[in-house]
């Protein structure tokens, strides 16, 4: 029905936008012809789906946790103690003694003395002597002498000269000042000390179960408080100031400058020369050369000594000796001690337990579905 409604729509439309024909025009084609043109409509249509949804749901569950009960108990050591007794006793020692015994006795000491007799005599040495000959001749020697020539030549000369460059300087002041800051100062660290941890319930961020934790000693590290300090820090204000500077920069100046120069102009001489040469001449010479020889003679000189001998002689002593024993007897000794004792007490709770539920929910859709239709067009036949 409603697609019906659409399309008388749809052609009371085109009845509407055809132009009106005139009537001489009519007068001239009296068939009218028509042709068929298709055309595409959208139709609205609403769907409904469903959508998943998780949503998070506690749950109540009743748990039995073992809770730590301290007590404290009196308890006995027994250990056994080994004390020392000290006992002395006499005992007998024989022991050798070395006791020396003195004897006098003749000792043979004879010695052989040496004596030196030296006795001179003359024998006859030859020997060779060098005895020296001069004799004079005359050398001709070419000799070269340098003569001095003075000449004046121009030679320029290079010289520095300092000029005097003002220039401007820019330079950066710092005209700060020192200002008070407040700054915190984070407590030190104490040592850690040994407090009781209450049970606490923590959540395991995988899971989302919570779990209790039993309590029990633990050690907590504290800290000092913090404190407010008031510090000079200084404020920098940093203002450019212009300098003029005087500066010298070198110049070189050239100047020719008369230079007198001397220059050697080589000669050569010719004069004669006196050489004496000295030759040596060997001649032999006798002389009589006093020699003295030197004889020993071994004599022995007799003597005797008297000598004093120690001797060692044995000899056995008895003697008392004290003796010091220690002997160490046993003994039991009971030490009472206190004992901390923790039992372990069933206690129930009811805890909320989150779990995730997957539920459906509708949702409704507006689409529009495509079709195609045909319509009927008045074609005009005299248009070529």
């Amino acid at each position: 029905m409603t697609n019906r409604i659409r399309l008388s729509i749809a052609l009371c439309s085109v009845a509407v936008f055809i132009p009106h024909v005139p009537r001489s025009y009519a007068q001239c084609c009296d068939t009218c012809c028509y042709r068929m043109v298709c055309k595409t409509v959208c139709e609205e249509r609403q769907i409904t789906c469903y959508r998943p949804v998780c949503e998070t749901v506690m749950e109540a569950r009743e748990i039995t946790r073992q809770v730590p009960t301290y007590e404290t108990e009196m308890r006995e050591h027994r250990f056994k103690v080994l004390r020392p007794i000290t006992e002395t006793a006499m005992r007998e020692e024989r022991y050798t003694v070395q006791r020396p015994t003195y004897e006098t006795v003749m000792r043979d000491t004879s010695y052989n003395v040496v004596r030196n007799i030296v006795e001179t005599s003359e024998r006859e040495e030859r020997y060779i002597v060098q005895k020296p000959v001069c004799e004079t001749s005359m050398r001709e020697e070419r000799y070269v002498v340098q003569r001095p020539v003075t000449e004046t030549v121009m030679q320029p000369q290079c010289q520095t000269v300092m000029r005097p460059v003002t220039q401007c300087q820019t330079r950066y002041v710092d005209q700060g000042c020192y200002v008070n800051q407040v700054s915190c100062v984070p407590g030190c660290p104490t040592w850690p000390s040994l407090s009781w941890a209450p049970p606490a319930q923590v959540c395991d961020p995988q899971t989302g179960i919570v779990q209790t934790q039993g309590g029990g000693l633990t050690w907590t590290a504290g800290y000092t408080p913090s404190q407010q300090v008031v510090q000079r820090v200084w404020r920098p204000n940093v203002v450019a100031q212009q300098f003029q500077t005087v500066s010298y920069c070198p110049e070189q100046v050239t100047t020719q400058v008369p230079v007198q120069v001397c220059r050697m102009v080589a000669e050569e001489q010719v004069r004669q020369v006196p050489v004496q040469t000295m030759r040596m001449t060997q001649e032999e010479c006798v002389r009589k050369v006093p020699v003295q020889t030197c004889r020993q003679v071994v004599e022995r000189v007799p003597r005797q000594e008297a000598t004093q001998v120690c001797r060692m002689v044995c000899e056995q002593q008895v003697r008392q000796v004290p003796v010091t024993t220690c002997r160490m007897v046993e003994e039991e000794k009971v030490e009472p001690y206190q004992v901390r004792v923790c039992k372990w007490v069933c206690e129930k709770q009811t805890v909320q337990v989150p779990h995730v539920v997957q539920k459906q929910v509708p949702v409704t859709y507006t689409i529009r579905v495509p079709h195609t239709i045909t319509v009927r067009v008045p074609v005009n036949p005299c248009e070529g």
